[in-house]
């Protein structure tokens, strides 16, 4: 057995913790550190990715039934590859956010050891390991939530933690359900192939949905989200665009195609539900974000809205669908992330949580704002950019259903749509074109962010650019994993 496989989640930990005995008289030091190390535990993941696909190796058994292991495979891969992107290019922007914030030896400890968490998620081989891990993630991302320690943030933190606890308590019973229903919890694609669509196990696969939906921000159970806008906007973009959420959605991935099985889950009751669930979650979200005002509030909610895309191309249980989730999953992650850290360097430099208060701001934050602008373009589905492909995939895919719910799915993506154009292109206008009598002296101070800030940015959005005019090695990459093929 070849241990290797956990060594990005161990080196994350280490060098997480590692954070702890570095001075904070040399905060330059620190945020060295603090790179350097994302990037060895990314560059590590990375080559543990290409090597060890198909490794399994087994940490620690229970009994022949329990055990905690860790494979990689396609989506493994997927999930794993999206978050060792996107973590050293977050703890750059954070190097210089969290000046404005402060604490940073808390912060960075507990932003690298997230990291790990979610890689061993990623690579998690059975639905105990996932679940433990899933755990795991809550715990270490409470200390983000809650940094600024302040009333609000408490509140915040109390929240995330009750919902999150809940909803894993719930995938909890769904989980043992199936152990002793189906005799293993192990990931194989098609479904372990020893459950039957009775009512048993079509309850459990809706606790598991909706235990997991948690943290994916299913209505109604997605309160928990928009509250923890109070963090810093280096924990919101990590927990909105990269792990938090994702890992929701990636543990629903698991369930629907690798533990229940679509064969047992396709034409029942419980797709039904599911696909409902995702339905009203998209409307509402959409709706939701178009009536805040707060700029990163607005923002939340999109991801409510958002997650659900994936969730619905996940509940119609078919390759193509799952192919459209897999790709809406890794082209969100790159447009809100983009979107939350034009957000929090609106903040950092100006002092302004509101849409009202950018007016005028794209002539004096032309990189922020022209990133801002295609990454809002890409997530309404303007083509050619990637939101236009990945939202035709799940609707194709719903089409191809030839049911009432699939052409209710297709609706709802239309529906968002219009309305994310609505709630996005309002502040595009706002920060390109002022009213005629718009004070031009309000635009006195304020100017562009840092580099450390302004690059990841630039960087995140050239990388979604590129991904969507070059998207068929990835479509067909996806469709491979889609069907159990890598």
């Amino acid at each position: 057995m070849n241990y290797l496989i956990l060594l990005p989640t161990v080196a994350a930990f280490l060098l997480g913790a590692g954070v702890v005995y570095q001075s904070m008289d040399d905060i330059k030091k620190l945020n060295n550190y603090a790179v350097l190390s994302t990037v060895l535990v990314s560059l590590t993941a990375a080559v543990t990715l290409v090597s060890m696909s198909g490794e399994n190796v087994t940490l620690f058994r229970f009994n022949d039934l329990l055990k905690i292991s860790f494979k990689i495979d396609g989506l493994s891969t997927v999930f794993g590859a999206m978050v060792s992107f996107l973590w050293p290019l977050a703890v750059i922007y954070a190097t210089e956010y969290m000046k404005h914030e402060g604490k940073q030896k808390k912060f960075f400890t507990f932003y690298i050891m997230t990291f790990g968490v979610t890689l061993a998620i990623a690579f998690s081989a059975n639905m105990l390991t996932l679940y433990l891990c899933y755990e795991l993630l809550t715990f270490i991302t409470l200390p983000l939530v809650m940094h600024t320690t302040d009333d609000r943030s408490a509140y915040a933190g109390k929240k995330y933690l009750v919902y999150s606890v809940s909803g894993a308590s719930l995938a909890f019973v769904g989980m043992m359900i199936v152990l002793v229903n189906g005799g293993s919890l192990d990931f194989t694609y098609g479904g372990i192939g020893t459950l039957t669509a009775d009512t048993t196990i079509l309850l459990a696969y809706l606790m598991m949905f909706a235990g997991f939906g948690v943290k994916a921000a299913i209505f109604p159970l997605h309160g928990w989200l928009p509250g923890a806008s109070v963090a810093p906007t280096t924990v919101t973009a990590l927990l909105h665009a990269v792990a938090v959420v994702k890992a929701g959605v990636f543990a629903i991935m698991r369930a629907t195609y690798y533990l229940f099985g679509t064969q047992v889950l396709s034409g029942t009751w419980a797709q039904n539900v599911v696909m409902s669930i995702a339905i009203i979650t998209i409307c509402f979200g959409s709706w939701m974000a178009l009536r805040s005002k707060h700029f990163k509030r607005r923002l939340a909610y999109s991801t409510v809205s958002q997650l659900s895309y994936i969730l619905l191309g996940v509940t119609i249980m078919t390759p193509a669908g799952f192919a459209g989730a897999l790709s809406h999953m890794l082209f969100h992650a790159l447009m809100k992330i983009v979107l939350f850290y034009t957000a929090g360097s609106v903040l950092y430099m100006n002092h302004k949580e509101y849409i009202r208060d950018i007016e005028g701001y794209g002539q004096k934050m032309p990189k922020t704002f022209f990133c801002f602008t295609v990454c809002s373009l890409a997530l309404i589905g303007v083509p050619p950019l990637a939101g236009f492909f990945s939202k035709f995939s799940i609707a194709t895919a719903a089409a191809a259903l030839g049911n009432k719910i699939g052409f209710i799915g297709i609706c709802a993506l239309m529906f968002s749509a219009l309305f994310t154009a609505m709630y996005l292109l309002q502040i595009v206008v706002l920060a390109y074109l002022p009213h005629k009598d718009f004070d031009y002296g309000r635009l006195t101070k304020v100017k562009e962010a840092p580099k450390s800030m302004t690059m990841p940015v630039v960087v995140i959005t050239t990388a979604m650019v590129v991904l969507s005019l070059f998207s068929q090695p990835l479509f067909t990459f996806f469709e491979l994993v889609a069907k159990g093929g890598f």
